[in-house]
């Protein structure tokens, strides 16, 4: 059976795929895909993925989003801004945010819309039992803490490195860092990316070992018949 397990997060130069070793942590192997394709095919011997991205979507906008948009900001008091509702599917395919304008969409959103496409486009049902939503704040939030610092910041970097380092799981997260930064241009791969996708390996781990929670225990489809939950 597969030991090694996967989290994505979306970047600039497409997408940031960090993977891990069950039992072991990090393997530091980090790779960025140009596209949602090419990361699946990276991660297509790992036996759990988790990426930072909806999957299932509403066919019309709703307030607060679908179910596990409302469940997850209900763990993360004071970070609730950081789970924003995904766009529903009756947009999916714009091109401005004219287009979108008073249809519950954020202009965070709509600025995903290209890479909420690509998943969209490569998920099936039967995929979701490997290939799963997860969300960074809730992965940090079971490594120990809630982040408070913002994410994108100095002190963000360093309060997430420590909440790794004091996992215990993650002794090598910030050579791996250092390495992705030294890799890739800043306009490609961003310090943030990088933690994220981290993080979300140790999701992929408790994924892998039926260990996770879902959110919520009795998720919706969609019209495509994906199931709209995280996991965490």
């Amino acid at each position: 059976m597969p030991r090694r397990v996967a989290g994505l997060d979306g970047c600039r130069g497409g997408w940031v795929v960090v993977i891990a070793e069950i039992g072991t942590g990090l393997t530091g192997e980090l790779l960025v895909a140009g596209s949602f394709v090419e990361a699946m095919a990276m991660t297509a011997d790992c036996r759990a993925v988790a990426v930072d991205m909806p999957i299932g979507l509403l066919d019309e906008p709703r307030p607060g989003g679908r179910d596990c948009d409302i469940a997850a900001r209900r763990l993360l008091p004071g970070k609730t801004s950081s789970v924003f509702s995904p766009p529903c599917r009756a947009v999916l395919h714009a091109t401005t945010f004219d287009e979108v304008r008073g249809r519950g969409m954020t202009i965070q959103s709509f600025h995903l819309l290209p890479k909420i496409r690509e998943v969209d486009a490569w998920m099936t049902p039967e995929h979701q039992s490997r290939v799963f939503e997860a969300h960074p704040e809730l992965a940090f939030l079971q490594l120990g803490q809630i982040r408070r610092q913002k994410k994108k910041s100095r002190p963000g970097a360093r309060e997430s490195l420590e909440i790794l380092g004091r996992s215990g799981r993650f002794s090598n997260a910030e050579a791996v860092l250092d390495r992705a930064l030294a890799a890739h241009r800043r306009a490609v791969v961003s310090a943030d990316d990088v933690l994220d996708a981290i993080a979300l390996t140790a999701t992929a781990v408790r994924f892998a070992a039926a260990q996770a929670k879902r959110l919520p225990a009795a998720p919706q489809l969609d019209a495509k018949g994906l199931r709209q939950e995280i996991w965490y």
